[in-house]
């Protein structure tokens, strides 16, 4: 698994010398024809590139060992904020990523924290020119972690992009609301018990959201070997990249 790892970081350090993006690219093509690129930076951090527009999904400057230089990339039309935990909310990327031109949305604590920002809650939509946006709950519900993610509090957010449907849940366990997120292309499903989903939960959450291409983000050191496996015969395409 290192020399796996090793040769992958190097294959990732010459995209870089050859002007490529350092990070694991995934190409989608609109219901116009128009490609959407997905970014894995880290963690809860994706970059989505579409039609010339920049889009940020909880930026976040530094984690752990793991840094990404947001000065070094354009800076964001759009910039979604899920929550205000240190791993998904970074005063100081939001600063560097914005400009006069920048939609910047989040939960309301998110906001009142940097002092500006669009305010989604839940069941809230918004329509912009590019991309249309649905806050969807996001929430713990095992006995003994609702203090992580309380219910009401935090988003998951579905953007519409040109037909394209992509639902980045946020830190969520696999909760009854998803049946009703419906005609999902991409979806971004954490897995970090106990603050987020095990490997079963979110299989059970794929399952129920039934999306054509799944993402397993947000992962931290959990195990997840099982999940192809387990949803194999579904028809959903499990890519695994590192959003550890």
């Amino acid at each position: 698994m290192k020399k796996l790892f090793l040769l992958l970081m190097a294959v990732l350090g010459l995209n870089t010398a050859c002007g490529q993006s350092p990070y694991e690219v995934d190409e989608f093509t609109t219901a116009s024809g128009k490609t959407v690129k997905l970014h894995a930076l880290m963690h809860s951090c994706i970059r989505i590139q579409y039609d010339g527009k920049e889009i940020q999904i909880d930026p976040v400057s530094k984690l752990g060992n793991r840094s990404i230089n947001y000065a070094a990339m354009p800076k964001a039309d759009y910039i979604f904020v899920t929550h205000e935990h240190a791993d998904h909310y970074d005063a100081a990327a939001l600063k560097t990523l914005s400009a006069d031109k920048t939609q910047l949305v989040m939960n309301k604590r998110c906001a009142n924290r940097y002092g500006s920002g669009k305010v989604m809650v839940n069941g809230d939509k918004l329509q912009f020119a590019d991309v249309s946006v649905e806050a969807v709950p996001a929430y713990n519900s095992t006995a003994g972690r609702e203090q992580f993610h309380p219910k009401g509090r935090d988003n998951g957010y579905i953007l519409t992009i040109d037909g394209l449907r992509i639902y980045i849940a946020g830190d969520t366990e696999d909760i009854p609301e998803m049946a009703q997120i419906k005609d999902i292309d991409i979806a971004f499903l954490p897995c970090n018990q106990p603050y987020t989903m095990t490997p079963d939960q979110l299989v059970r959450a794929a399952k129920v959201i039934k999306p054509k291409v799944l993402f397993p983000y947000h992962y931290g050191q959990t195990d997840l070997s099982s999940i192809p496996a387990q949803l194999e015969g579904t028809g959903i395409d499990v890519r695994i990249r590192h959003y550890e």
